[in-house]
């Protein structure tokens, strides 16, 4: 039993995260009305419940099939990045179990939903960009007052992507340091 905990540790990770982020989705659906937002630090922070069909952001660039799918390949190259790397690189492969998690949590929200959960909501200071051209090119105007509202299955994504990013980076520069 002791060798199965020792050989699952970091998964345990990824079981906690997709634990976390169900209990904090639930909370949501029981307590709030679709589309019904509370303020827990004034503006700056609110809950607020909504589905989203499409993707980060909100973005549609296909189908609900199209995004469950794109879920599970995610979920299947991480795997397997997490196994080819066994016995090495641990913050790899925390990382990786990090991203695992929130990429699950999202994926039983696609699979019980069609949409996932979204309810972490963040003023964002009001960014205001004019149009403008460079050279040959019209760049739109954009304006962001708030963040687009997503949930701890996102933010344990980006976190596990910084990770294995700065492991890479960190890699890199001891490999050129090493040659």
């Amino acid at each position: 039993m002791d060798e199965l905990i020792k050989k699952s540790r970091l998964l345990i990770i990824s079981l906690l995260i997709i634990i976390l982020d169900q209990l904090s989705k639930t909370v949501v659906v029981h307590y709030l009305q679709m589309g019904e937002s509370t303020t827990v630090l004034g503006n700056f922070f609110r809950l607020t419940y909504v589905l989203n069909p499409g993707g980060v952001f909100g973005s549609k660039l296909g189908s609900q099939n199209f995004y469950t799918l794109v879920s599970v390949l995610a979920l299947v190259v991480t795997s397997w990045f997490f196994f080819k790397t066994r016995g090495k690189e641990t913050w790899l492969r925390i990382g990786l179990c990090v991203v695992l998690g929130g990429a699950v949590g999202n994926l039983i929200d696609r699979l019980r939903f069609g949409e996932v959960v979204d309810f972490l909501d963040f003023d964002f200071f009001n960014i205001n960009l004019p149009p403008v051209k460079v050279l040959f090119f019209n760049f739109p105007g954009f304006y962001l007052d708030r963040w687009p509202v997503f949930n701890l299955a996102d933010s344990f994504v980006l976190i596990g992507i910084v990770l294995i990013i700065v492991h890479l980076l960190i890699s890199a520069k001891s490999a050129s340091r090493s040659s």
